[in-house]
């Protein structure tokens, strides 16, 4: 059984080639850190993308943050996510979720469902998927993307927990009580590892710039106690500092624990450079990694 403790890893790889993959899982493997996650949108496929690197690590664990539910079908992704435990010694997370209706309706033309019911029919095809019995998995680790109370008690009930995405440790709390004590709770959480507030609100705007436009994280956010104001434009101050904790080591440390204070089973380290460059800032990792 997987122990989701300790830090683990998100990184956006939509614009890193080879080279730059197999270099970000073998940071994170050398550097201690027990998982590495990733977005899916319209870059690499999820699967496809987590066995390159797998099969670039040896230890680490893999996680898709998230598999949209919408870009296969059920029986295929638990196929999927047999064959990548079978193939790399049980080192696959499949993170699912309902992503935006840009990305359904638009790019894949399928109609965008109930979040809440489609989900729930997709966990009860995959675990009813008839899947040839020597490659067939019975516990598999999956993880839903969930931010309001429903979808996490979904989560809590029909899989291993939640993987919720730009949230704070109050919403961590809130998701604890809402999963119970024994789901796993892996939460994401933005670093940018400089004092310059500039460079910091900078980085802030442009990765929150793609996200407080679509509705079901505004709506979530308005739930943990940001209003309107705090997300017009690109977001006032206040929410921009929550999104993405930056500072001094110390500062960002004490962030991450907040997290753990509150209930999460693992925190996901996502670091961005300060100017703003893409790909991960590997002197972040470096600076809160489990192996120093």
């Amino acid at each position: 059984m997987y122990d989701p403790s300790e830090l683990g890893v998100f990184a956006s790889t939509h614009a890193l080639g080879r080279k730059e993959l197999v270099s970000l899982v073998q940071n994170t493997e050398e550097l201690g850190y027990r998982s590495l996650w990733f977005p899916e949108a319209l870059s690499y496929e999820s699967f496809s993308l987590a066995s390159y690197l797998l099969s670039n690590s040896n230890k680490v664990t893999i996680g898709t943050g998230i598999a949209n539910i919408y870009a296969r079908d059920a029986t295929t992704s638990a196929q999927g996510y047999d064959s990548l435990n079978r193939l790399f010694d049980d080192r696959f997370i499949l993170g699912l979720g309902v992503s935006h209706i840009s990305f359904v309706e638009g790019a894949r033309g399928h109609r965008y469902g109930k979040p809440l019911s489609t989900m729930t029919r997709y966990l009860e095809t995959i675990s009813n998927a008839v899947i040839d019995k020597t490659l067939r998995i019975k516990n598999r680790n999956i993880v839903l993307a969930a931010l309001g109370p429903k979808m996490l008690k979904l989560a809590a009930t029909k899989s291993k927990g939640a993987i919720p995405y730009s949230v704070t440790p109050e919403h961590t709390a809130q998701a604890r009580e809402v999963l119970g004590p024994r789901a796993w709770l892996f939460v994401e959480q933005k670093v940018c590892l400089t004092s310059n507030k500039s460079e910091a609100r900078a980085v802030a705007q442009e990765q929150m710039g793609r996200y407080i436009k679509w509705q079901n994280y505004r709506n979530n956010w308005l739930r943990m106690g940001f209003d309107e104001d705090d997300l017009k434009g690109d977001g006032s101050s206040r929410f921009l500092d929550a999104m993405v904790c930056w500072g001094n080591e110390k500062k960002i440390q004490n962030c991450l624990e907040a997290h753990f204070r509150a209930g999460a089973s693992q925190v996901l380290i996502q670091a961005f450079n300060p100017e703003g460059s893409h790909g991960t800032d590997l002197r972040a990792l470096r600076a809160f990694a489990p192996n120093n």
